[in-house]
């Protein structure tokens, strides 16, 4: 310890405890990349307010009209900036502002919206740890590493998490806390925030005198992370904060810590907070693959109806597409078995004889349909997405319905024959496979406001869907999404969607879909092997539910649930054969190894290097044409997947 720290630590102000009747000051910095507020910040704040002199909320970036309506109500104060230096420069501007007023306070408490709360009471803490004579507390803290996992060298040091933050005044009106801010450097990069001061905040101030404590520390709980790995300890000794991290890290690395969203979320049910919230906040910034492995969102649904509530029916609208009256009679029979009223829409290509299937809808024993018709759609142009998006677009922007129905009966690709017939079975067997289990899928629309839509998982019987379902459709499912101002974020190997395009939904989830001007035209099969607008629009579904806030839900049947899991299991276990470690570690050598292609000794020797000597091969990538782009490609996701296997977050939104 220099010589400036001793003296600084000698005129140190005696701790104090957090006085009755005192003053405290909240600030809160949100960000949204919309500059929307999400349903789960004014319940944060709203809770905060009740023990809170005053709370200033800091924006970085833009505040929509609709972020600032909700804010008001539970803020005395926004400021807006621009959106640099993260939460950290925020929390700085936001002390510049408040100036000498900010001697009026007892405590200030800098915070974000990196978490959901209060799952459990705000009081107890702010009481417990009010009476701890301290100079700054935190809600959690992280346990000293070694070697820092941000720069794989040196000491991460012991600290307190920086998204909760309270100063009492003997240390925030202190030249030591002025100097500090002042001489804030900048920080352009996520790891600049939290290597230049969230990890060294805490030992900054011990080292000059100043007394630390934290509310949960994780030396009382199994792991050095307690607020990623344990949240479930955590609320079960009253924490009332949630962190987002735990719902949109990556799968793999919470897979191997056996983080368990889906019973987390019940624990946050179970303590009455709005998991709809939860969901709204996660369903517009995760990737929905992300999402529906982190939180659990596949259910399982038996052929008996547990949960359905006849009493709060909804206007149900399905929607038929077929290429003959065969396939007619096969869907149809599928759509008898809803267990409630509904309109039905059947379309077929121009190529069929019209005649035959208003016949074959007409003599169809469905005597819960209550309206039926029938319209031509044109051939080789969209087939079912095109019908469903152009040529029912007035029923679906109508009002007249609340969930759609959408199934087909067009025949795959005469390919592999047994995979083309357990396809279908699939599919309408996990949607419509008798009336217990589609009342209990419309019972999960009843039970959660916010579900948007239900399909079954894509498949990986048959199909070699896994690792490439984008197939060659991101690039213009990128393009759609920026057209129609969809920001949640894109899978990056495989989408969550209904590949094969059918799903139960709610109408209202659709609406950036339904109300794009789409022509018949726009899915003609472009020339040279350009991605077809049905494939990518199949892919877009979860994506435009999420940008509204609507999250999305899997379903399988029993049978298919235990035919999907032992075949699974049995692939991993044989592709986990050869490679040492758990599975995220070697998802994490696999992507840095890199694409394989068709083998041989090129790509092994290529694979090698990329293992051994990434340095190397990372100068030769320019001359290796044309597998130089993929190279670089390999190499930043193996760099990316490494950082995530060692808990690393990407970017501020992974706090």
């Amino acid at each position: 310890m220099t010589d400036a720290v001793d003296i600084a630590s000698r005129s140190v102000a005696v701790p104090g405890g957090f006085p009755v009747g005192g003053r405290r000051l909240v600030v809160y910095v949100v960000f949204d990349r919309r500059g929307d507020v999400d349903d789960y910040i004014p319940l944060a704040l709203a809770g905060l307010r009740e023990h809170a002199a005053r709370v200033l909320v800091v924006v970085n970036g833009k505040l929509t009209d609709q972020g600032r309506a909700a804010l008001e109500p539970v803020s005395d104060e926004i400021l807006v900036r621009d959106n640099e230096g993260f939460d950290i420069w925020a929390h700085k501007a936001a002390l510049e502002h408040v100036g000498d007023a900010l001697a009026e306070f007892d405590e200030v408490l800098l915070t974000n919206d990196t978490w959901f709360g209060p799952v459990r009471p705000y009081g107890p803490v702010f009481e417990r740890m009010g009476e701890r004579a301290v100079h700054f507390w935190g809600m959690t803290d992280h346990a000293r590493e070694e070697p820092n996992p941000f720069t794989g060298k040196g000491v991460l040091p012991y600290h307190l998490q920086s998204f909760w933050i309270a100063v009492r005044r003997e240390m925030f009106l202190s030249e030591q806390w002025a100097s500090y801010w002042r001489e804030l450097p900048e920080m352009p990069s996520y790891f600049d925030a939290v290597l230049k001061h969230e990890a060294m905040f805490t030992e900054h101030f011990t080292d000059r005198g100043y007394t630390a404590d934290v509310a949960y520390p994780s030396a009382d709980y199994p792991t050095d992370h307690p607020a990623l790995f344990n949240p479930d300890l955590l609320m079960d000794d009253g924490c009332p904060v949630l962190k987002r991290r735990p719902f949109f890290h990556y799968p793999p690395f919470l897979d191997r810590h056996a983080v368990i969203g889906r019973q987390n979320l019940e624990r946050v049910a179970g303590h009455g907070y709005p998991v709809a919230a939860i969901l709204q906040n996660l369903a517009r910034n995760v990737a929905p693959k992300t999402l529906n492995a982190d939180a659990g969102m596949l259910e399982v649904l038996p052929d008996v109806d547990t949960s359905y509530d006849p009493g709060r029916p909804f206007r149900v609208a399905v929607f038929v597409h077929v290429a003959s009256p065969a396939s007619l009679k096969r869907v149809l029979g599928s759509v008898a078995v809803i267990p409630v009223d509904f309109d039905l829409f059947v379309s077929t290509v121009d190529t069929v004889s019209l005649s035959e299937i208003e016949r074959g809808v007409a003599e169809a024993a469905l005597p819960r349909a209550a309206r039926r018709e029938v319209r031509l759609t044109p051939a080789e142009r969209g087939r079912d997405m095109s019908a469903f998006f152009i040529g029912w677009r007035d029923v679906l922007r109508s009002g007249d319905h609340d969930l759609a129905i959408k199934v087909h009966g067009r025949t795959p690709a005469k390919r592999d024959p047994n995979a083309v017939r357990y396809f279908r079975r699939y599919q309408l067997g996990n949607l419509l496979p008798s009336a217990g289990y589609v009342a209990n899928i419309l019972a999960l629309f009843q039970r959660e406001e916010g579900l948007g839509v239900v399909f079954p998982p894509p498949m990986h019987i048959g199909y070699a869907t896994p690792g490439r379902g984008w197939h060659a459709y991101r690039e213009r499912g990128l393009e759609i999404t920026k057209g129609l101002g969809i920001r949640v974020p894109l899978d990056g190997v495989s989408p969550l969607a209904p590949l094969g395009g059918m799903w139960i939904a709610r109408i209202e989830a659709l609406r950036l879909l339904t109300d794009a001007e789409w022509s018949y035209a726009d899915f003609i099969k472009p020339p040279g092997g350009a991605a077809v607008l049905s494939k990518v629009l199949e892919r877009l579904v979860p994506l435009a539910a999420g940008e509204l806030g609507f999250h999305v839900r899997t379903v399988l049947t029993p049978e298919h649930a235990a035919i999907s899991h032992v075949a699974l299991e049995y692939k991993v276990d044989q592709l986990s054969s050869t490679t040492p470690g758990y599975p995220v570690e070697q998802i994490q050598y696999f992507h840095r190894a890199g694409w394989m292609g068709m083998g041989g000794a090129v790509a092994i020797t290529r694979m090698y290097m990329r293992t051994n000597h990434p340095r190397t091969m990372q100068a030769l990538n320019p001359i290796l044409s044309p597998a130089g782009r993929i190279a670089r490609g390999v190499l930043r996701r193996g760099k990316a997947v490494a950082r995530k296997v060692r808990g690393i977050p990407e970017t501020r939104e992974e706090q």
